[in-house]
């Protein structure tokens, strides 16, 4: 039975200061650091297993999955590393405090920004401090201005089927560390979510989610490891 398991960063920098990060390349807090070692003990003491892996290009994901190994003693395993499963771009609310915003422009323009399915925040000005166009590690990528979650899952969601999809129906026990809005197009697709309701779906810092897979790949089981 093919197992595919989910885990969000661990907090990062600025998720403890309640800033939009995005493509921002945010690395994770003490308490990140823990939430990480903490999701690699967890599915080593479950007896879950791994052949290969995946993940983003931004440290907080890199690095929640290197402590996570680490505990497991699999640093030696194959990771792969693609932008497509990067965090959203949070566009022109890259970097600023959330609350903050709130109070500039109100709760509920926030909340469409942050919740809505295919309203993207305004772009990124390219003189912007937080503009990664130029960043070495998207050479050849046409890097976005502003992403809605609809814009991050139509790259999420073939990423898994051209590459972890394949990996999965090999037989190989695969985990996925990413962000909050990648997953949530993982999970959307694997799960057959709705729009309205994918956008509510809250996926923690640090835990790792488990898809046990008929060897069609549809879903057998989904659960958190650590209610399990």
């Amino acid at each position: 039975m093919p197992t595919l398991v989910l885990l969000r960063h661990g907090q990062s920098q600025w998720n403890l200061e309640n800033r939009f990060t995005g493509w921002w390349d945010v690395d994770l807090s003490p308490a990140g650091v823990e939430e990480a070692r903490a999701a690699g003990r967890l599915m080593r003491g479950k007896g879950i297993d791994f052949d290969c892996c995946f993940t983003s290009v931004l440290t907080r994901a890199i690095r929640t999955l290197h402590l996570a190994l680490h505990e497991m003693d699999r640093l030696w395993l194959p990771v792969t590393k693609d932008w497509r499963l990067n965090e959203r771009h949070y566009g022109g609310l890259t970097g600023l405090n959330k609350q903050e915003m709130t109070e500039k422009v109100g709760a509920e323009q926030v909340k469409i920004w942050r919740r809505s399915y295919d309203i993207p925040p305004p772009p990124l000005d390219r003189d912007s401090p937080w503009d990664v166009s130029t960043d070495r590690r998207y050479a050849g990528v046409e890097v976005p201005e502003t992403e809605s979650l609809k814009d991050t899952i139509a790259r999420a969601v073939p990423y898994y089927e051209r590459e972890i999809a394949p990996a999965l129906q090999a037989g190989q026990r695969v985990l996925v560390a990413a962000h909050g809005n990648s997953l949530r197009g993982i999970i959307k697709y694997l799960s057959n979510i709705g729009d309205d309701e994918i956008v509510g779906l809250e996926i923690p810092t640090g835990k790792p989610i488990v898809y046990e897979l008929a060897d069609d790949l549809s879903v057998v089981r989904r659960f958190d490891l650590g209610e399990a």
